[in-house]
């Protein structure tokens, strides 16, 4: 019965349930899992490991592609599996446990997870869970709606498990382009010119014999909690049309652009859908995450073609794509994710890459991750992928935070993820601040004018005044550069204390 999604014969007597697959992992074991932004995570196994962890200790290293859905990062973290976890997530229990001190969590560039276990830089992968919506007759996995790492962990590991999910879309065979760098010292160019490319082959090659255990399942992923455009997103996207359109005008871009790139979230899917409306047109995507935005830039005829290592859906437009997917699927491809991030392609297609910041200061370094400059939120993800290697690097954010109580433009992040060396463009609702060849000053001066919420923007501006007599190339008054931190922490907010009892006083009047 399970003859067109497993067709070598020889693995058919390796299928068992959940719970004789996950026995078997064993403490300490290191376990690379497939799952990219809540797509094409295994499900079953992990689960059937964090019922097991209640009835015995068990704890393991959890390399992913990147975040996990359907809570699985929660309920392995409650369960006290996690000892060690990379390269991302974006689990509330799981940032809870990370922060706490109980789950050691690396934080990574998307590309680099695979380039060190290649290398033996960290250690080695000894069983890989992998979803697919077959197994080809030589034993080739193919994976549903991401590859993350999924390739190289099949490949590295010393053994696999395969999830093969029967409701998975078989339309989804055919979509994915494994290709994976040779060795060094003598690595080939990756051969990767057009976003379009194909280079590889569309399953993860793998001889049967190391499929350890087959579980067949039932499943969909983890819907995207993407949000509409709002008001501060739309005036966001509508500073970015208009300075792209400046672009154009001078001569530095066609209305073809370059191909873009987004992170993940509410912000980047709504600036991308700020295309829609605008002049450009036969666009290109090379990204990680394929998000609601696409396909409507697919649908409206603006989107030529989309590469990316996932597709992360809302529950309307998982509706609208997946039953449809084979009129979209000669557009599509997905990729591993050290290919959609790799620097040498990223710098050779020349992208335009558009990413999302906690906070950015008044010199343009940007903050990614830390709040506070403690707290982990998610990770950096590959936004430092591209942000140091694309062809224009940009983070957008709203200026306030938390109702007011939370400027995003501040003197100094509390965290670097991105310093000001690979940032070209900041903007907010309120404008945007084009940074190519500006010295620090003038840098800060833009900034400043255009991207801070007018609560903020005297404040700034006295910090800015004050610091400047001080001199400096970057003129800091460091006493006072993480002070407004200091009050969110002690107050709750950003805002001078004379302004909160203002606030409160006409609030009680």
């Amino acid at each position: 019965m399970y003859s067109s999604h497993i067709r070598c014969p020889e693995l058919f007597d390796r299928i068992v349930s959940p719970e004789q697959a996950a026995g078997l992992i064993r403490d300490g074991m290191t376990v690379g899992m497939s799952g990219f932004t809540r797509a094409g995570e295994a499900m079953a196994v992990p689960l059937a490991l964090a019922e097991r962890a209640g009835r015995e200790e068990i704890r393991i290293t959890l390399m992913t592609g990147a975040s996990l859905g359907h809570d699985l990062d929660s309920t392995l973290a409650s369960r006290h599996v996690l000892a060690r976890r990379l390269p991302f997530q974006s689990d509330a229990g799981l940032r809870k446990a990370i922060n706490a001190g109980e789950v050691m969590f690396i934080d990574q560039h998307l590309s680099e997870t695979v380039e060190q276990l290649r290398t033996r830089q960290i250690p080695p992968v000894d069983i890989a869970i992998v979803e697919a919506v077959a197994i080809t007759r030589e034993g080739g996995i193919v994976p549903t709606t991401s590859v993350g790492n999924s390739a190289s962990f099949a490949i590295l590991a010393d053994k696999v498990i395969v999830e093969v999910n029967l409701d998975a879309n078989p339309a989804l065979e055919g979509l994915h382009d494994i290709y994976i760098p040779t060795h060094r010292p003598r690595r080939l160019p990756i051969p990767l010119i057009e976003p379009g490319d194909r280079i590889g082959t569309p399953y993860i090659p793998i001889p049967p014999e190391k499929i350890a255990a087959i579980v067949v399942t039932h499943k969909h992923d983890s819907f995207s909690p993407v949000l509409p455009p709002d008001d501060d997103t739309k005036a966001i996207a509508a500073h970015l049309m208009r300075f792209l359109e400046g672009e154009v005008a001078v001569g530095r871009l066609t209305e073809r652009l370059q191909p873009l790139q987004a992170g993940i979230g509410t912000i980047a899917n709504a600036v991308l859908h700020g295309f829609i409306d605008s002049p450009f047109r036969d666009l290109t995507m090379y990204s990680e995450v394929l998000q609601d935005s696409t396909f409507e830039l697919f649908d409206c005829g603006k989107l030529l073609f989309a590469s990316g290592s996932s597709m992360t859906l809302s529950e309307e437009m998982n509706a609208r794509v997946m039953p449809n997917l084979d009129a979209y699927k000669d557009r599509l491809v997905l990729r591993p994710q050290e290919i959609s991030n790799h620097p040498e392609v990223v710098r050779r297609l020349g992208i335009i890459a558009i990413n999302t910041a906690l906070e950015f200061d008044i010199y343009g370094n940007v903050n990614s991750t830390h709040v506070g400059g403690t707290h982990m939120m998610n990770g950096i993800g590959g936004s430092g992928d591209f942000a140091r290697n694309s062809y224009m690097s940009i983070f957008v954010t709203k200026s306030i935070a938390r109702k007011g109580a939370i400027s995003s433009v501040v003197p100094m992040v509390s965290h670097v993820d991105h310093t000001e060396h690979d940032v070209d463009v900041l903007i907010t609702e309120c404008g945007l601040a084009d940074l190519r060849g500006l010295a620090p000053r003038e840098r800060a001066e833009k900034i400043i004018a255009n991207c801070v919420h007018p609560s903020y923007r005297d404040l700034l501006s006295d910090y800015y005044q004050r610091a400047l007599a001080r001199g400096g190339q970057t003129p800091h008054l460091i006493e006072e550069a993480l002070s407004w931190h200091a009050a969110l922490r002690e107050r709750g907010t950003m805002r001078p204390e004379e302004d909160v009892t203002d606030a409160l006083r006409m609030k009680s009047a």
